[in-house]
């Protein structure tokens, strides 16, 4: 069995509800709420799983910027209560950062 310390157990349940919160904001109707909730917890998650520093060098690393871009200009629109088009940014930032 794989030891994980605190921080990283915690950090795996902060990006499991904030992926939760963005299923359920999507769910209820764009939830402006649920969705600015959803997408704080996982960033919050992620860098409590791999640290800060390891963060940052995902997120800017020079052949996922286009995904970094996308994905941080979703996040601002959804705050910003462009719900629909902050969604379409934010998940096509994400396949970007997280797929091949």
């Amino acid at each position: 069995m794989i030891s994980l310390s605190d921080t990283r157990k915690i950090g795996i349940w902060l990006t499991g509800l904030g992926l939760l919160f963005f299923a359920l904001g999507v769910m209820m109707m764009l939830d402006k709420g649920l969705l600015a909730m959803g997408n704080f917890l996982f960033l919050a998650g992620i860098t409590m799983v791999i640290g800060p520093s390891r963060t940052l060098a995902f997120f800017f690393q020079k052949k996922k910027i286009r995904g970094s871009v996308c994905f941080f200009l979703g996040v601002v629109l959804v705050l910003l209560k462009w719900t629909i088009l902050g969604i379409i940014v934010e998940v096509f930032g994400f396949f970007n950062l997280f797929g091949d």
